[in-house]
């Protein structure tokens, strides 16, 4: 009996939200509740890692993560097909002896035998994601011991359900009993389910199946708050011979559901019997209507919406599919912080969970049946599993559309069930097709299609797009496509691809996080939802409220910002705003802010209005101004940050004019400065720095600064003096041209023993980057501390999502997705003011005095298992670089130059009476 003390549990399901009162569900656990919640059972595997003997398991759980069988990824050539058998003995209280009951399976991978007491509880089950049950009232043992055995094979003998499920799957496929399983005892009169059609104007239908037909029996619905309260009026309809109904009302003025305000009710449903109750179950559920309107949008409660949305497995790294109520709010959570409104279930029913957050948090869900590329599920195996499906998950609000498999992995002989099953007749596409009213297309370049696709006359909205992979994708090239996809009145938006990197902590392989080569590590966020760059590019690009304007703010500012409310049901004036006057003390790495009042505008959604920033008479003495918003619900929507010095002033601060007295000593090949305990060393022949001591220990800072763009010999080297600081000029030229050129590299020694170093240089045509470059080794770097944007590192087509300030970050080698330290160290940081590089040799300091330069913090690692380059950026052949252009990066099917506008190749141009591209910052070598 000892199970006892946690299995009894009076709901159905606590995930379902059922409470009962009278005659209730019963639901006995005979498993644990989720992966953080589990129970022991006997456990014998077949084949693979130790198999050949009896031992223990907790359920749910996949086998793989307990040592069991074989770790496989979907399409593995080379695979053991191991089963898995359980045991597990349990009680039945004998009250429970003339009542029904089922014994409910959630979920197991995949085709299952179940018995009772030796004996078979019926037909094998085959499909892996969807909830299941026998009833098995005839062969218990009431009030003693029974003896549950099931088998679980982890390959189907069903040719349609093992290439929709696992032969052709791209991701882990895993053997076990992996959601939980319960006895769930019902009266013997009792309602079996119901399915709600709550409707926007207040319409209301429910279906109501009972569990045999009944004569001279009644059944009550009444509609109540969460908070209990009854809500409108009761609805009464008599029940004679039937074992089916339909019960109708209307209700005033509901609060409706959306994602913005997920709002709900439950409907309290009782079946009565001379007045007696004999059973009576709850269901939550919410007032909303999602449609498609063809050649026009997709519409929730009457308004036009584009999905903001991401493609989510379920996956855990130390538990795979098994997962938790915990796992699964926080990912809706994190769903939510990124301003998204939307997620696709892929390829599979999620947890119930799962669906309930999205309920209650506000998310937009398309429910999948699972299926990938050819064949999809036979039609005779299909019906039961779209059955399963809907009739589960019919009655979540979030679920606005279903999608009858996926790329290819489509049986169109099932659309007539999802119909027949569900009341509300959501829209059921086929993701990737071109149909009808609707295109998902998958992984279309930006701008392509004049009539069709982002410029057609179907509604189109990708239900996969910018695949991501390492660093590449997600919150790459999505301004440019989010631009597009809001310009275009039928794109009703799309959902990236995807969630997070489905690492494997690999027990057989010494607990290596394992993401199957480049398969698996297409996340934007780590296997323990480590936060890539791009969510927080994500988060900015899809904001609700979005200000326009440069980052930066002119001496004319008036306070006024104008901004435009992107929400669909939120007028701006239910959020709060407020924003910060800053100075920064870079030295001291601290902050001098004051805050200042942004009362929120009166802004009805898909209108423009004005933020009104309080905003001091002595505005311009500070650096910077931060602009927060936050949601009704008291979240963070973002924070900008706009800047107001310039570097060139702010690098008046950093760098001292006055100091020691500079010599100059000249040889035929070098030309060395000196100043208190600094000695600059120039190479004349090459034009670069050959040297930088103080007090004779050396920085390894060399081969620099040469220019990016190569093609280019030294002409002419000049030797002066500019305000107090000695100063040589090496002039360069195109190779094979006619005449010198603009291309200039001004080296000197200031007094205060910073470096100054001016770089000017024409350049015409198309360049991945552009600027100066040193060589510098990494293997004694320790920190860097620097005032610009952070602390994520930017591509030329990602540079929201980081933030002004004084950041500082430890060194790591970081290859994103296969390693999860963020925010990396390496890459490129944009809006460079200053930084400190602290290394074993001491700390080299620099300061900007030009305007939008970028800090090139050394190259990035090539990840192990890549098979393209799309995804890795392109940089100079130094290691530290001052850049005024950077490179794009692309995504996991598309090279960079396919994603719009901000991803191609930087363009110059140049003439004669066009000012030439310029650079300047100072160096300062503080040894250890």
């Amino acid at each position: 009996m000892k199970h006892l003390k946690h299995l009894v549990l009076f709901l159905v399901l606590c995930s379902a939200g059922r409470a009962a009162f009278g005659q209730q569900t019963e639901a006995i656990y005979l498993s644990g509740t989720g992966s953080d919640n589990t129970v022991l059972w006997d456990f014998y595997c077949t084949a693979g890692n130790n198999s050949g003997r009896w031992t223990q398991i907790p359920v749910p759980s996949n086998w793989e993560f307990f040592g069991f069988g074989q770790f496989t990824y979907g399409h593995d050539k080379e695979r053991v097909n191991e089963s898995g058998m359980y045991r597990y003995r349990f009680n039945v209280p004998a009250d429970a002896k003339g009542k029904k009951v089922n014994i409910v399976f959630e979920a197991s991978m995949t085709d299952t035998e179940v018995k009772i007491n030796g004996k078979s509880a019926g037909p094998m089950h085959q499909g892996a994601f969807y909830c299941f049950r026998y009833d098995i009232g005839k062969l218990l043992k009431y009030g003693k011991e029974n003896l549950l055995e099931v088998t679980v094979h982890k390959s189907s003998s069903n040719p349609s359900v093992e290439a929709a499920e696992r032969n052709r799957a791209d991701f882990w496929v895993y053997g076990g009993i992996f959601r939980p399983v319960w006895l769930e005892i019902l009266p013997q009169n009792h309602i079996e389910r119901v399915a709600v059609d709550a409707r926007a104007d207040g319409a209301f239908r429910m279906d109501l199946f009972l569990g045999s037909k009944m004569t001279g029996a009644e059944v009550v619905a009444q509609v109540k708050t969460l908070d209990g309260k009854p809500y409108g009026n009761a609805i009464r309809q008599s029940v004679e011979k039937i074992d089916s109904l339909r019960l109708s009302g209307t209700f005033s003025d509901p609060a409706l559901w959306s994602s913005e305000f997920p709002n709900r009710y439950a409907v309290e449903v009782s079946l009565l019997k001379g007045g007696k109750v004999q059973h009576r179950i709850t269901e939550k559920f919410g007032f909303r209507t999602a449609e498609l309107h063809p050649g026009d949008g997709f519409y929730v409660n009457g308004v036009k919406i584009k999905f903001k949305g991401v493609d989510r497995h379920t996956h855990w790294p130390t538990t795979g599919r098994a997962s938790n109520r915990t796992i699964s709010i926080n990912d809706a959570l994190l769903i939510k912080e990124m301003n998204m409104n939307s997620v696709r279930m892929s390829h599979y029913p999620p947890d119930r969970h799962f669906l309930d957050a999205c309920d209650s948090l506000g998310l937009y869900v398309i429910d999948e049946l699972t299926g990938w590329q050819y064949p999809p599920y036979d039609t005779k195996v299909g019906k039961k599993l779209v059955k399963e499906l809907i009739t589960r998950d019919v009655n979540h609000p979030c679920v606005v559309m279903w999608a009858n498999g996926n790329e290819g992995g489509f049986n169109f002989e099932l659309l007539s069930d999802f119909a027949r099953y569900d009341i509300q007749q959501r829209l059921v596409f086929h993701p990737w097709l071109e149909e009808k009213n609707v295109n998902t297309r998958h992984y279309i370049p930006w701008g392509v299609g004049t009539h069709f696709y982002f410029e057609g006359r179907k509604v189109f909205f990708p239900t996969e797009f910018l695949h991501g992979l390492y660093d590449g994708g997600h919150g790459a090239g999505l301004d440019d496509y989010w631009k597009l996809m809001q310009d275009n009145p039928l794109s009703a938006g799309g959902f990236l691809w995807d969630f997070v990197d489905q690492g494997v902590v690999r027990n057989d392989k010494n607990n290596i996080i394992d993401t199957d080569g480049n398969h698996a590590a297409d996340g934007i966020l780590g296997p323990y939802r480590e936060k890539e760059g791009s969510f927080y590019t994500i988060k900015e690009v899809w904001s609700p409220v979005y200000p326009e304007g440069t980052d930066f703010i002119p001496a004319s500012f008036d306070g006024n910002i104008k901004v435009q409310n992107r929400y669909r049901f939120t007028n701006l004036n239910r959020c709060s705003f407020s924003a910060e006057w800053v100075k920064f003390d870079y030295p001291s790495g601290s902050t001098v802010s004051r805050k200042a009042a942004v009362p929120a505008p009166d802004v009805a959604p898909g209108f423009s209005g004005l933020l009104k920033v309080e905003t001091p008479a002595d505005f311009m003495s500070y650096d910077a101004m931060r602009l927060k918003a936050v949601d009704p619900y008291g979240k963070e929507i973002y924070t900008w940050t706009r800047t107001i010095a310039q570097a060139e002033k702010f690098a008046e601060r950093l760098v001292p004019t006055t100091g020691s007295s500079v010599a100059r000593n000249e040889t035929s090949d070098e030309i060395v400065y000196a100043a208190g305990a600094t000695k600059l060393t120039l190479d004349k022949a090459k034009g670069i720095i050959r040297k930088i001591e103080v007090n004779g220990k050396a920085l390894p800072l060399a081969n620099g600064p040469r220019f990016t763009s190569g093609d280019l010999e030294l002409t002419e080297t000049k030797v002066g003096k500019k305000d107090g600081a000695e100063i040589t000029e090496f002039w360069f030229k195109r190779k094979n041209a006619k005449d010198v050129t603009r291309n200039c590299i001004k080296i000197g020694l200031l007094p205060s023993e910073w470096i100054a170093l001016e770089y000017s240089f024409d350049v015409a045509g198309m360049y991945d980057h552009i600027g100066v470059t040193f060589d510098f080794p990494d293997e004694n770097i320790k920190s860097v501390k620097w005032l610009g944007n952070g602390p994520y590192r930017v591509w030329k087509n990602r540079m929201k999502g980081v933030t002004f300030g004084i950041w500082e970050k430890d060194y790591n080698n970081t290859v994103t997705g296969e390693s999860w330290v963020y925010p990396e160290f390496k890459g490129f940081h944009s809006n460079l003011y200053a930084a400190d590089l602290v290394t074993g040799y001491g700390t080299l300091k620099i300061a900007a005095a030009s305007e939008d330069l970028f800090l090139h913090l050394f190259t990035p690692d090539k990840p192990v298992n890549r098979n393209n380059d799309n995804t890795l950026g392109i940089f100079p052949d130094g290691q530290l670089s001052i850049l005024n252009a950077i490179s794009p990066v692309g995504t996991k099917f598309h090279k960079a130059e396919k994603l719009g506008p901000q991803s191609g190749q930087n363009y110059f141009f140049c003439s004669p009476i066009t000012e030439p591209l310029i650079g300047k910052i100072y160096l300062k070598f503080e040894p250890k």
